[in-house]
Parts: C-alpha cells; structure tokens; sequence
C-alpha cells in the first residue's frame, strides 16, 4: 500500500488568498457602495416645470397656444424676459412698453392710429387703448381674452393672448420662432435669452412625458 503524499501549504498560497479575500471584500465594499449612492441619487426631487414657471400662469399659456398655436413654453419664455413673469413694478417701460407682455401701445392699438410713429408709444386715450373696436379699426394686436369687452396690456389674461396673436401673425404658428421673437424685441441678445427660455421649460415639460420639439 502506497503512502499518500500529502500537499503542504506554503507561505506564498497563504499570502495568495488572503489577498484574493482582501481584494473580495473591496470590491463588494465598492458594489454596495455604488448601488447606495445611485438609489440616494434617484431619489433626489426632480426639477419641475412648476419650479421654473409660475403654476397658475401655465394654463393661460396653453389656451393661448391652443388659440394661436403658439408654443406655451415660447409665450412663458417671454413673459420671463419682459417682467419676470409680472414681478416688475411699474410694469411700464422707459421707452412706454406697457403691461405683463410689455407692448408699445401703437402695437397693441394698431399702427394705424394718427398719432402712432417713432418707438411707437403714440398719443393714444386711455379709452381708445383697450377698445376692442378701436383696435380692431387700427389693426392692432390686443385681444380681449376673458370677453369683458376690455383689450387691457395690464389684465394677464389679455397681454398673453395678445403676445400670442402678435408672434403667430409673424410666424410662430408656422414654427419660426426665432422670426417671430426677432419682430418683437429687434435684438439678437433678445432673441438668444427668449429661446433659452422656452427650451428650458420645453425639457423640464418633456421630462413628465410630453412629445415634440420645435427647436
């Protein structure tokens, strides 16, 4: 009957799998710790659109759009860069831009009118300024959104409407914004501001599951 030989151990081979174990734990260490921090990183609050825009203005915004068929992110952007979304007090110009959308009353009136040239801030009456029929007979731009009879730059419902009439007629509708902003503000500074705008809303909107962009 053979003797068995029997397999001795060395330091090397000790030495080898306390490494191996040593290395193990590590990266077990590692993997938990990854999958810690991705699910805490998850769990962060997402931005909401309602963070960036003011939560009661966007369904004005988007029964103009669906008026005009202007973006609401596009009107929103807007009304950011006009008056920090009618945060500015007196929402009047020093050029005599007026109310939450900031138009120049020959705008919102119509060119037309006799006293209508320059910046266009005119020599319009009050009265006349927010008639609908006036405006109307001066191919103005202001819109009675809320049908109270009254076309008034400072009511939010009317300059939001009426902003929307003014970038569809110069090709918002038709998806050239950046025309259309370009017709209202004749600064390509201007320009670059609004559209950031209305891309940042159009993301944080697109992230709950809305479709389509117009950029």
């Amino acid at each position: 009957m053979r003797k068995q030989s029997q397999r001795k151990t060395g330091p090397s081979n000790r030495q080898s799998r306390r490494l191996r174990t040593i290395l193990l734990v590590f990266i077990s260490a590692f993997l938990m710790f990854t999958a810690l921090y991705t699910y805490t990183d998850n769990q962060k609050e997402q931005p909401r659109i309602e963070d960036e825009v003011p939560s009661d203005f966007i369904p004005i915004y988007k029964a103009a759009e669906k008026e005009f068929g202007v973006p609401w992110y596009l009107l929103a952007a807007h009304h950011r860069v006009e008056t920090i979304f009618s945060t500015m007090d007196p929402m009047i110009s020093p050029v005599g831009a007026e109310g939450h959308m900031q138009f120049m009353p020959c705008t919102f009136v119509g060119w037309a009118h006799p006293s209508c040239s320059g910046l266009g801030k005119g020599n319009i009456p009050e009265k006349d300024k927010t008639d609908p029929a006036m405006i109307k007979q001066y191919g103005g731009y202001g819109i009675d959104a809320n049908g109270d009879g009254i076309a008034d730059p400072f009511d939010l419902e009317d300059a939001i409407f009426s902003a929307a009439n003014y970038l569809a007629k110069n090709g918002a509708k038709d998806g050239e914004l950046r025309k259309a902003v370009y017709s209202y503000n004749h600064s390509e500074e201007y320009v670059e501001e609004v559209l950031s705008y209305a891309k940042r809303f159009q993301d944080l909107e697109n992230k709950t599951g809305a479709s389509g962009s117009r950029f």
